[in-house]
């Protein structure tokens, strides 16, 4: 167990007015403030002491807030699927030394923050740079991740962008990450008061089929929250591994990327993706893809493409 200590440190100020900030309460989270409001929340802790607070702190992931910095967008521990929080990262079917391993569901292991590698904020963005160790039964890490957390400002009509991107280095044998759309892959959760009936999705190509179809460079989310509309996108970097599918049409709101990879004992694979984060309805299709553009560093304008609205009607799986 790693202690339990409430000190806090500060990167740039407390509840500085303008610009970005850090404050960190040892051992618990990582909180970012914009313009001395939260907007995102970095949820590292770890504590086996009892089995409550074992599920509550066994894998790191990140919450967003309202633009008030008061209401958590995201989901964490516990309610409709507990696993689920915010945006996270794991794969159902891990293969190591022949056999496998579910850092979905968490069942047999944890994924355990080791230690920020990096804190930083200023006027424009703030970084987290996290080292951790996923872990087989007997807390032996077979994949140490360096995960790295970028947030600034976004282009309005989105008000937060969140860059997360992944090392992923396979220690001492080879790791294939294995599982299924729906239980493996970087994927975002809304707060678990989502209204159902009201969750859509957005997909950039005429008649889309997200279970079949591969590669999409982002998809788009709109979702009910405390009586208001909140919005996400979340790109795929041209670099990450093709054949990904999105799993994006459960009515609560999960959605996210999914591949599989074998990475070799010892080598590393690099993943990123984009977050944007706005209130209200998902922004029209050429200003995401504008924004994609940016991201995947294209420099020529790639044409706007054709949508797909469709509500989240699929209520089975987890």
């Amino acid at each position: 167990m790693i202690p339990h200590l409430l000190r806090t440190f500060l990167i740039s100020g407390k509840n500085t007015k303008t610009g970005f900030s850090v404050e960190d309460q040892t051992n618990e989270y990582l909180e970012v403030t914009l313009d001395g409001r939260i907007a995102c929340r970095y949820m590292y802790a770890y504590d086996n002491s009892t089995p409550d607070r074992l599920h509550e702190t066994y894998k790191p992931y990140l919450h967003v807030f309202d633009s008030a910095g008061e209401k958590l967008i995201t989901k964490g521990a516990g309610g409709h699927f507990t696993h689920h929080r915010g945006i996270f990262i794991g794969w159902n079917k891990i293969q190591f030394n022949g056999k496998s391993y579910d850092r979905w569901h968490m069942t047999g292991g944890e994924i355990i923050h080791q230690q920020f590698l990096d804190i930083s904020a200023d006027s424009d963005g703030a970084e987290i740079v996290s080292l951790t160790n996923w872990n087989d039964e007997n807390q032996v890490p077979m994949i140490e991740e360096i995960r790295t957390m970028s947030i600034s400002r976004a282009p309005q009509p989105f008000r937060l962008r969140i860059d997360f991107s992944a090392e992923l280095k396979a220690l001492g044998s080879d790791v294939f990450l294995d599982g299924d759309p729906e239980h493996a892959g970087v994927q975002y959760r809304p707060a678990n008061e989502v209204v159902p009936e009201e969750t859509t999705y957005v997909f950039p190509k005429e008649k889309a089929d997200p279970k079949a179809d591969l590669d999409y460079p982002w998809v788009g989310e709109t979702y009910t929250l405390y009586g208001k509309r909140y919005s996400v996108v979340e790109m795929n970097h041209p670099k990450n591994p093709q054949e990904t599918k999105f799993s994006a049409y459960r009515d609560y709101g999960r959605f996210g990327a999914f591949f599989t990879h074998l990475i070799e004992a010892d080598k590393t694979l690099n993943i990123a993706y984009r977050f944007l984060i706005a209130d209200g309805e998902v922004p029209p299709a050429n200003v995401i893809q504008q924004n994609w553009d940016d991201f995947a560093g294209v420099e020529k304008k790639t044409p706007v493409p054709k949508v797909t609205i469709v509500g989240g009607v699929s209520k089975s799986n987890h």
